[in-house]
């Protein structure tokens, strides 16, 4: 029994609510809801997948939100209509956030500063270099083929195609069981020839390329780089990633967990929603689920 809700303990419970929900409130289970749930997490999903490359190796990225505002920003600048082919912002965005993402993993790896440090260092300054970039204010005037990247389903399938990208990485690629190596025992995983700084500064590059993705899909959806844009979406993504599965401690987890973690996030939000309840108990509730899926985490390594 123990072995069952280990597995599927996270999808009882995503049945579970979804169905008190649509009990509670029918308007739960119709399509548009439920297309309008997948497409609230679509960019907490991006996030959370590139978190996994980072736990699974045992580290942690605080910098997320500030690197959606500066990609987003970076983006929006070379968005304008007439201006470049869509590719260029797109590119820009996503090179901004591999750039954060791989200082990160450079100075974790060669600097030896613990990540907790290293990516709270990048969340200030990289928050602040968006200020610098946009003055203080919004960046507006976006091109049509720009917005349309955050229009309708399109950011539901960036995420879909992340995370079967990710999920082939991680599950049949040697890279993948290199990150899972080095999350499992460091020292093990050096002693049989893994390079470890190499794998350790690709978790983080590509952590903050998918950072940088979201950034883009964000400026689309909401038709402007904003500077302060992101704020809190590091702890959402890390969140759903721990309650899907992957431990902090590294060494174990998968993309898949991570989905379940979102869908579970974004359904939870959006019952409180459809219930009216304060915004201001809403961030309590998710409080307590960042909590307690850490808790968990904890009591099954103790096991």
């Amino acid at each position: 029994m123990k072995t069952w809700l280990s597995r599927f303990g996270l999808v009882v419970a995503l049945l579970c609510i979804g169905a008190a929900l649509s009990i509670v409130k029918p308007v739960f289970l119709t399509f548009p809801n439920l297309l309008n749930v997948v497409r609230q997490i679509s960019i907490n999903g991006i996030l959370a997948v590139g978190v996994t490359y980072v736990l699974l190796t045992g580290g942690v990225d605080l910098s997320l939100g500030s690197v959606v505002a500066l990609s987003g920003v970076v983006a929006a600048i070379f968005a304008h209509p007439g201006d470049w082919p869509v590719i260029v912002p797109v590119a820009a965005g996503v090179l901004v956030g591999a750039a954060c993402g791989g200082i990160n993993g450079l100075v974790v790896t060669k600097g030896r500063v613990a990540p907790f440090i290293v990516t709270l260092g990048m969340m200030t300054a990289a928050r602040g270099v968006a200020l610098v970039v946009s003055g203080g204010k919004p960046v507006s005037n976006l091109g049509e083929s720009f917005r349309w990247i955050g229009s309708g389903g399109v950011p539901v399938i960036v995420f879909l195609a992340v995370s079967c990208v990710s999920w082939v990485l991680l599950s049949n690629l040697r890279l993948g069981r290199h990150l899972y190596a080095v999350g499992g025992n460091e020292n093990a995983a050096r002693a049989s020839g893994i390079n470890v700084e190499g794998v350790k500064l690709f978790a983080y590059t590509i952590c903050g390329a998918l950072a940088g993705l979201g950034g883009v899909v964000l400026a689309a959806r909401i038709t402007t780089g904003q500077p302060n844009a992101g704020v809190g979406y590091e702890l959402d993504a890390i969140a759903a990633v721990v309650i899907g599965g992957t431990s902090l401690s590294g060494g174990v987890g998968g993309v898949g967990g991570t989905i379940l973690g979102a869908l579970l996030m974004g359904v939870i939000n959006n019952g409180l929603d459809l219930l009216n309840v304060s915004s201001y108990y809403q961030a309590i509730v998710k409080g307590i689920i960042i909590v307690g899926a850490v808790w968990l985490d904890q009591r099954k390594e103790k096991s």
